[in-house]
């Protein structure tokens, strides 16, 4: 694998730490970048643990206050995953909504006095359910990249991948017929088995470079064992196996 290439990416840690910086310009670029990578899988993660978007909103609102306030400023990338610290903090966020909640509620006079305290009944998503808003949020990244790729250089990427994603069961013959369709373009089996082969491995390349960014060393092992920990390796294994040969 590319070693270079990967130490070049910048780390969601890094991002974290100049987020909170002083000069006023690189510190809302960088929380801008933070919030608009992120926002998806904090939101989803705090709807999956209250099951109430007003209080999930809420939530999120709290946390986007929380970084733009620089309470994040001294995260240490040394103790651990930039997706682990994220779920940690997203933790302490909706564990403190839930006793607000549950204050609220026991102040609200004798119609609350027989409900639970809901901190206590509190139970927090599973991991797994955190790993599934992670991944679904990089890989919605991923395809708005190939997405901003094929509009930039004219290259169908996305349009064929998408359509293979869409109809994963038809012929060569019968997916040229739809990407034509869609392209308003002839296009031969041959071409579209061409352009599928090479959406495929920019859409690795895009997503090794995604999961690299959150990473506080960015090695090819460290990617690798993320990208199956997040159960996204089959997506990646061309590319991974490319780029060990370059």
């Amino acid at each position: 694998m590319d070693d270079d290439r990967l130490s070049r990416i910048d780390t969601m840690w890094s991002l974290v730490q100049q987020a909170h910086r002083e000069e006023a310009t690189e510190f809302a670029r960088a929380q801008h970048q933070m919030l608009d990578r992120y926002g998806g899988a904090v939101h989803r993660y705090a709807l999956a643990a209250l099951r109430d978007p007003d209080a999930a909103d809420e939530v999120f609102q709290e946390f986007a206050l929380k970084f733009v306030r620089g309470d994040y400023g001294k995260a240490d990338p040394d103790k651990g995953r930039f997706r682990s610290f994220l779920k940690t903090s997203l933790y302490h966020l909706i564990v403190d909504y839930q006793r607000r909640r549950g204050k609220q509620q026991k102040q609200a006079g004798p119609l609350m006095q027989d409900t639970p305290d809901v901190a206590e009944s509190y139970h927090a998503p599973s991991d797994e359910e955190f790993v599934r808003s992670w991944r679904a949020d990089l890989l919605q990244r991923v395809w708005q990249q190939l997405e901003k790729e094929e509009l930039t250089t004219g290259k169908p990427y996305h349009t064929v991948l998408r359509m293979r994603v869409d109809h994963p069961d038809v012929r060569s013959p019968e997916l040229a017929e739809i990407v034509s369709g869609v392209l308003n373009k002839p296009m031969k089996a041959g071409a579209v088995r061409v352009l599928l082969h090479r959406a495929r491995e920019k859409f690795g390349d895009l997503l090794i470079d995604e999961v690299a960014h959150t990473l506080t060393l960015a090695t090819p092992d460290a990617v690798e064992q993320e990208l199956i920990e997040l159960d996204l390796w089959q997506y990646c294994k061309p590319a991974l196996d490319r780029r060990e040969e370059e």
